[in-house]
């Protein structure tokens, strides 16, 4: 599927009632012990294709072609009323949570045992249109193919958009459905700040929501029977396998560690080599050996992301401020990279008389898919009259998500869609259009399978 060309979105701020106090919702007791819910069939929807066209445009990058829809800025702001905008034409209640996610509902919602879809709209600084996205637009293709089935729904179903998954503004990554399950604390997040030094509630009121509001969601949540998201894979193994849609096994156990290098500021033309204390030799050094060591393992290891100051061409560094991304498929395998990457840090700074300090600002432990649900998710694909009649991959995944944050309160499941590249958090971030609607079927296969019986 090609992307058309088009600048960067612009700043629209949110609607009115699109801040964290929560509407009222109609209370239909169809679906919910009475006569099945079906899909409001008087109002034309837009094809995939159309809506993948509406959202391109909005947080691309005119020069890297890339996306920067980072959270509670312009950008974010009008992904959130493109959601809106799809969520109403297809008959959809929209509420905004406490913590800035958004849910579009058929149905009642406070009528527990919800299925729920969708994923996130936010990116990784010129990340590329399917991280996040795709799940949302298969979403909502899917209600619309569900419509055209005629399918009448026995649960309340909801498509959600979740805030700030990718952390690329706040350095923390799934804030919208971690402050939602309780595994980020209010102090904890009043302290996340930007490249900029704006808090996080600095930049919620600022984009008119209340900061004051977020916290731990758990009666929303135990709404929620089952939670499936589309995700783009982010790596080659459907490609490698031949297959377009794959169902997720286990989120790889992972986390961020900064390094702080400290060292002593000089003149580059006139410090003799002997005489520095440089910390960037060492930050090299460590680079090294985080691929050493994840070689070594079966691992990832990765820094990504450098801080230096003062930051000038002609000074040596008195600071080199470094994150560390590792992942691994078992706990053991990633405290043992980290360990090691660690330790050949720590030997490094010594020899070089460099500070160093060491501080873990995320982790995420091994999620492990419910069993029942995903078992569910290959039965209803296998025997689909949609499917190709034999097992649908299952497999593993280094890459985070909403799913896995939720994992620990509501039974949940992911599909993948294959990637031919297996690039990522890039602009070559790719998806076939047949691929992609195929996605959509098995969406629609699964919701049927969850929600109509």
């Amino acid at each position: 599927m090609s992307l058309p060309s088009a600048a960067q979105g612009g700043g629209a701020g949110p609607s009115p009632g699109a801040g964290s106090v929560v509407p009222t919702l109609p209370h239909s007791p169809e679906g919910v012990g009475g006569a099945p819910l079906a899909l409001r069939n008087d109002r034309p929807q837009q094809s995939f294709q159309a809506m993948w066209a509406e959202l391109a445009p909005i947080g691309r990058h005119p020069d890297s072609g890339g996306y920067r829809r980072y959270a509670w800025t312009g950008a974010d702001a009008e992904c959130r009323e493109w959601f809106r905008a799809q969520a109403e034409a297809r008959g959809l209640a929209v509420e905004t949570d406490r913590n800035g996610n958004q849910w579009a509902w058929l149905g009642d919602p406070l009528a527990g045992d919800a299925v729920v879809t969708g994923s996130h709209l936010d990116s990784v600084p010129d990340g590329g249109a399917f991280d996040g996205p795709l799940g949302v637009v298969s979403s909502f293709a899917a209600l619309d193919e569900l419509r055209r089935r005629g399918a009448e729904f026995t649960r309340p179903l909801a498509v959600t958009n979740f805030g700030d998954e990718e952390g690329a503004r706040f350095g923390l990554a799934c804030v919208g459905s971690r402050l939602a399950a309780g595994q980020l604390t209010v102090e904890a997040a009043h302290r996340l700040r930007d490249a900029d030094g704006v808090t996080l509630p600095q930049a919620m009121a600022a984009a008119g929501y209340d900061p004051d509001a977020i916290g731990p969601d758990p009666e929303r949540l135990a709404r929620i029977g089952a939670f499936v998201e589309l995700h783009v894979e982010q790596g080659r193994a459907l490609d490698l396998s031949g297959d377009p849609v794959g169902i997720a096994s286990a989120i790889w156990p992972h986390g961020r560690w900064r390094f702080d290098f400290r060292g002593e500021a000089n003149h580059a033309g006139t410090t003799r080599l002997a005489d520095r204390r440089d910390p960037m030799l060492t930050y090299a050094e460590t680079v090294l050996a985080a691929r050493r060591e994840a070689e070594l393992a079966g691992a990832l290891a990765t820094f990504g992301k450098i801080a230096v100051e003062p930051n000038g061409v002609n000074a040596i560094p008195s600071l080199v401020r470094g994150w560390l991304d590792s992942r691994a498929a078992d706990q053991d395998t990633l405290d043992t990279v980290v360990a090691a990457v660690e330790r050949a840090a720590r030997e490094h700074a010594e020899r070089a008389g460099i500070d160093l300090d060491v501080v873990r600002e995320s982790f995420t432990p091994v999620v492990e898919f419910q069993h029942a649900l995903r078992d569910e998710l290959g039965t209803l694909l296998k025997g689909s009259a949609h499917g190709t009649g034999r097992p649908v991959p299952v497999l593993g995944t280094g890459a985070g998500h909403d799913a896995g944050i939720l994992s620990a309160s509501v039974p949940t499941a992911m599909l993948f869609v294959r990637n031919p590249t297996g690039i990522s958090h890039s602009p070559a971030e790719h998806a076939a259009e047949d691929d992609c609607v195929a996605g959509v079927t098995a969406l629609a296969d699964v919701l049927e399978g969850l929600a109509c019986r």
